[in-house]
């Protein structure tokens, strides 16, 4: 990445200038990112923004005052650096030009000096000591949302492997921020920290900085959200801090407090700014909900274990909001997809309580057609293995079916602490047949048989031939035409989410 970073005309020292806030975990650590941008967006502060992956256009990765830089600024710095790498490359070398990630990590670090930010999130790819956003070696602070297994097959197969490789990115004197973590994690964590003098602190609970003063409105929806949100209010007060900033929040706790043997970070009542900040975050395809008309969509990227046991967690609290009395039937679909070394079994059971009439499965196609979705294409597999994929999902939601089916479904044993047995009993009888799936060839004839026409801005032309010719299609389209409210739960690919809201949002493409 040096070499490459050299090749393009920056060196390592170049990235001093960014006051970069870096930012890794298992989960929330986007949400964190976009919190985090927001929050100093609201100084009047000028922001860089790097994320992973893009929904739908590859430029939502690097964003300048928390919008996608445009295509002709994409346009411009793609070919100059894609030249400049061109010109000096090494025929002799096998890694003569970088893969995908690298290119656009290195595209962003040119923007930001090029737009002369004040400051630039910047969310690791995946790990945090191998990844190429390490190149960083000088940040303001660094963040490590909540942690939990996930691509396993790179960083390792427990919490405690990839806490070590998170851990990366410290640095020594940097001062670190992690949320509550398993004591496994949590020493590991600790032990990075300890070897390179980096001083790394507990973020406090969100409640802890809401005591005293009204309670902090959140733009993401959530209960998983607050954790990010108070890692988040950490970040940006620490970098605030470190370059002198006006409007720190007045701190609650005079002398420093440890728990776990770490120290806690700071408890402060947050600044009007950073309350603006966190009410004004956006962050699409996270805890979004789209409502049109008799449907309502759900959209969470959620992709591992802890994301799905929150995404269940905030889907059951949004169906018992919304809930009014109504005359006629009302219909919950599951749209799911998972993809890499993910296990579907133990995400798909997860799903279970939520008693779905139907779930959809499909790949992470937009269209049959790949003509105009460039920026969704994964060249990496073939349209038979993803369409194999998503049959192997339909057999295990099939066999998940058959375990559950017994008068124990109605046990309230599955239920979160505290949570009300209505949620999991709201007028639901279990669906014992293992008929209630389907796979669709992609994400477009899919949202075609849930919506059934009913969603008034995603209008196709007409639904493909044969697309009802299977009895549970044709069945379920019927009682989907019928129902007065139909709740569409879209998760497990954040890949999968993209190609929804492409779908169903179309200014997103524009």
């Amino acid at each position: 990445m040096k070499l490459y970073l050299a090749r393009s005309g920056l060196q390592v020292e170049d990235l001093d200038q960014l006051n970069i806030i870096h930012v890794t975990g298992t989960k929330g650590k986007g949400s964190t990112c976009a919190f985090t941008e927001r929050i100093l967006r609201s100084y009047g502060l000028k922001t860089g923004f790097f994320s992973s992956p893009h929904l739908v256009q590859v430029r939502e990765r690097i964003r300048i005052n928390g919008q996608p830089i445009s295509p002709e600024l994409f346009t411009k710095h793609f070919w100059h650096l894609y030249h400049r790498l061109e010109e000096t490359k090494d025929s002799n070398s096998c890694v003569s030009m970088p893969a995908y990630f690298r290119f656009l990590t290195l595209m962003a670090f040119h923007i930001f000096l090029q737009e002369k930010v004040d400051l630039a999130v910047v969310e690791v790819g995946i790990g945090g000591a191998y990844d190429c956003t390490n190149i960083i070696r000088k940040p303001v602070v660094c963040g490590i949302s909540s942690l939990g297994l996930d691509h396993t097959s790179l960083l390792g197969d427990t919490v405690e492997e990839i806490a070590w490789q998170k851990g990366g990115i410290f640095k020594h004197g940097v001062p670190a921020f992690t949320v509550l973590q398993p004591d496994g994690p949590l020493a590991v964590l600790q032990d990075r920290a300890q070897k390179i003098s980096c001083p790394l602190y507990l973020c406090p609970p969100l409640e802890a900085l809401e005591e005293g003063g009204p309670p902090l409105t959140l733009g993401l929806e959530g209960e998983h959200q607050r954790s990010n949100a108070a890692l988040a209010l950490q970040l940006a007060r620490c970098w605030l801090q470190q370059k002198d900033h006006q409007g720190l929040g007045e701190l609650k706790v005079s002398r420093p407090s440890v728990l776990w043997q770490m120290p806690l970070a700071p408890v402060f009542q947050p600044t009007s700014h950073m309350r603006h900040g966190l009410r004004d975050t956006e962050w699409l395809g996270r805890t979004q909900v789209l409502r049109r008309g008799p449907l309502t969509w759900y959209l969470d990227g959620a992709h591992t274990a802890s994301s799905v046991q929150a995404c269940v967690r905030w889907f059951r609290q949004a169906l018992r909001r919304s809930r009014v009395p109504r005359r006629g039937p009302e219909v919950r679909v599951l749209l799911f997809n998972s993809t890499g070394d993910r296990d579907p079994v133990a995400l798909l059971k997860l799903l279970q309580p939520c008693q779905f009439d139907y779930a959809v499965f499909c790949p992470n196609l937009t269209e049959v057609s790949s003509a105009g979705n460039a920026d969704q294409q994964n060249f990496m597999v073939t349209l038979d293995q993803v369409l194999l994929r998503c049959l192997a999902h339909q057999q295990h939601w099939s066999h998940l079916n058959e375990e559950h089916a017994s008068p124990n479904l109605w046990s309230p044993t599955s239920l979160e602490p505290g949570e009300p047995t209505s949620l999991l009993l709201a007028s639901h009888q279990p669906h014992t047949h293992s008929t209630s799936s389907l796979v669709f060839s992609c994400i477009s004839h899919a949202l075609q048989w849930i919506s059934q026409g009913r969603d008034p801005v995603f209008q196709p032309p007409s639904l493909p031939q044969g697309l009802l010719a299977h009895p549970v299609a044709g069945s379920g389209a019927s009682l989907l035409r019928d129902a007065v409210a139909i709740h569409v739960l879209v998760t497990g690919s954040l890949h999968l989410v993209g190609g929804v809201l492409k779908l169903l949002e179309p200014a997103l493409s524009q």
